[in-house]
């Protein structure tokens, strides 16, 4: 996520005050695009994925926790950087595999008004440098639902945001159902500063009425995002200027569902819940 918002970035509950301190620093809008909004392209990649290296098939019982030995639980209702309102919490209401092959990621808003969500990381347990890495996701919709499936640097939070760098492969903002954001955060364009671009659907269609497969080929220097095998911005060192290409070392995944914050918005009178993500694998490839 990043700061067009901001620091939704923040990560771990156990460093969320120094997370969130240094996230506040960044400023609360969108950030710098490069590549302008690029729809319906015939472009095949020219990379095509290599070998799988890693991946996860939410394969398991209705019900039961995704899988401990790739995914942590952040939790907090600390705002997480960007003044948004949801508490992550651990419980299987907002996360858990559905059976079919699955992972779901539930917000809701409680009987007490308040809002929780989940917030799902492989720190510490699945990073990786390089290669082609995607998620296939039906994400949720309404005004204040703010879905991400993103990246931080593995030496967060030794090293502080934004030199750990962040690498955000999917964002929507519900006030724009048929738009989604990829985008690079590092030391001197971070916050409204975030290098990167936009995605328009083909037909102008609301991503959240089916899956799409989101992704990143990633090579020292340089990093290409894609919408259903259809790249639509390259990010190279020569983007970043002077400042520092932050993104030649392992970074860690995360999926999760925001609700409210300073660059989407917060829910209204037309927003329902509870609002779903449907994640069917992640999966990282040699490239």
């Amino acid at each position: 996520m990043s700061r067009r918002k901001n620091a939704r970035r923040a990560t771990v509950a156990s460093t969320a005050v120094a997370a969130s301190v240094a996230l506040a620093a960044a400023v609360l809008t969108a950030p710098h695009w490069t590549g302008g909004t690029t729809a319906g392209t015939d472009a095949d990649l020219s990379a095509a994925p290599g070998d799988l290296v890693w991946s996860d098939e939410f394969d398991g019982a209705a019900g039961s926790a995704p899988n401990p030995a790739h995914w942590n639980h952040e939790t907090g209702d600390h705002g997480w950087g960007n003044n948004e309102l949801q508490n992550y919490t651990d419980n299987r209401a907002n996360s858990a595999l559905d059976g079919n092959g699955n992972l779901i990621i539930t917000a809701r808003q409680e009987t007490d008004g308040t809002y929780t969500s989940a917030r799902l990381t492989t720190q510490n347990k699945i990073e990786h440098a390089y290669g082609h890495i995607e998620a296939r996701i039906k994400i949720p919709r309404g005004q204040g639902i703010w879905p991400a499936f993103w990246m931080l640097g593995s030496d967060f939070p030794d090293t502080p945001w934004p030199h750990s760098g962040e690498i955000d492969i999917m964002e929507n903002v519900g006030h724009e159902p048929h738009m989604v954001h990829g985008t690079v955060h590092g030391p001197g364009y971070s916050g409204a500063n975030g290098i990167g671009a936009s995605y328009t659907h083909p037909q102008g269609w609301s991503f959240a009425d089916t899956f799409h497969t989101f992704a990143i080929d990633w090579s020292p220097g340089s990093i290409t995002w894609s919408v259903d095998g259809h790249p639509y911005n390259t990010i190279t060192t020569n983007d970043v200027g002077t400042n520092p290409w932050v993104y030649d070392q392992p970074f860690f995944m995360i999926l999760n569902v925001a609700v409210g914050g300073q660059w989407p918005g917060y829910p209204d009178h037309t927003t329902q819940f509870p609002q779903q993500m449907t994640i069917d694998y992640v999966r990282v490839y040699e490239n």
